[in-house]
């Protein structure tokens, strides 16, 4: 059975909103490519990460409604927050563009996801631990997907594989953020219940260099790297993808669903 979680707890509801917000987020994005698939196969499976995403996201909004201790549901925090209340990393919320740069979007967090959820399995806290367990199973078949889509488009045709590089090269300013840690962070790895988010730089960087290689890919240059989403700072397009994704449960707010 699942422990309650501490009302009132702002470390851990702030820590857990990421998660949630990081799943929920990507999930909205890839939902926007449902019926729109190159393929309708890969229609399917890009839908059913999405919804995997979605899944992942109610456990951890639900956790972290719980840990804020003010009778707000999971709902709530999805649908009745402003952009700036918003904690992701600001990769997950690119815009799609072209089949190469949702792929690529895709493996750069996929591998990241992994070995975050690989360390939280080990939390202290029961909670994170179920839940990060529970989504690194799926975790694993969005990564190895992923993979297999940057390997084929990027060792592909010249314009296939000219787009895979430009989406790398766009995306790739957007990666470091996945590994700075703040006064939220440090609290939670102190309890134990959190993780070191620089630890995950190295496995990272060897999956991803080893994936980018087969695909005849080159992995940019480390520079400036864009930050910001984990305090509520987020680009242009974010606030329209949250209009459509709470549009309709905002037009009844009082309504039971």
């Amino acid at each position: 059975m699942n422990e309650p979680a501490p009302a009132g707890d702002g470390a851990l509801f702030e820590f857990v909103v990421r998660l949630g917000d990081n799943a929920l987020v990507l999930g909205q994005r890839l939902s926007e490519w449902t019926g729109h698939g190159p393929v309708l196969e890969e229609d399917l499976a890009l839908t059913n990460v999405a919804l995997d995403l979605i899944g992942q996201a109610r456990l951890w909004l639900q956790y972290a409604a719980e840990a804020e201790g003010r009778g707000r549901s999971e709902d709530d925090l999805a649908y009745f927050r402003d952009a700036h209340q918003f904690r992701n990393v600001l990769l997950v919320e690119q815009l799609n563009g072209d089949y190469a740069r949702t792929t690529v979007r895709q493996f750069l967090f996929d591998v990241w996801h992994r070995e975050l959820l690989k360390a939280l399995a080990a939390s202290r806290d029961s909670r994170i631990s179920a839940i990060a367990q529970k989504a690194a199973r799926e975790v694993e078949y969005h990564l190895q997907r992923s993979a297999d889509w940057v390997i084929r488009l990027g060792d592909g045709t010249e314009e296939s594989h000219a787009r895979t590089q430009r989406a790398l090269d766009e995306l790739w300013p957007f990666t470091g953020e996945l590994f700075r840690s703040d006064a939220v962070d440090a609290e939670m790895l102190q309890r134990g219940a959190g993780c070191e988010f620089e630890a995950l730089r190295a496995p990272w960087h060897h999956r991803v260099l080893a994936v980018c290689t087969e695909a005849t890919l080159v992995v940019p240059s480390d520079g400036w790297m864009q930050s910001g989403g984990k305090a509520g700072r987020h680009g242009e397009h974010f606030s329209y993808l949250l209009a459509e994704m709470q549009s309709v449960r905002r037009s009844i707010p009082g309504e039971r669903w």
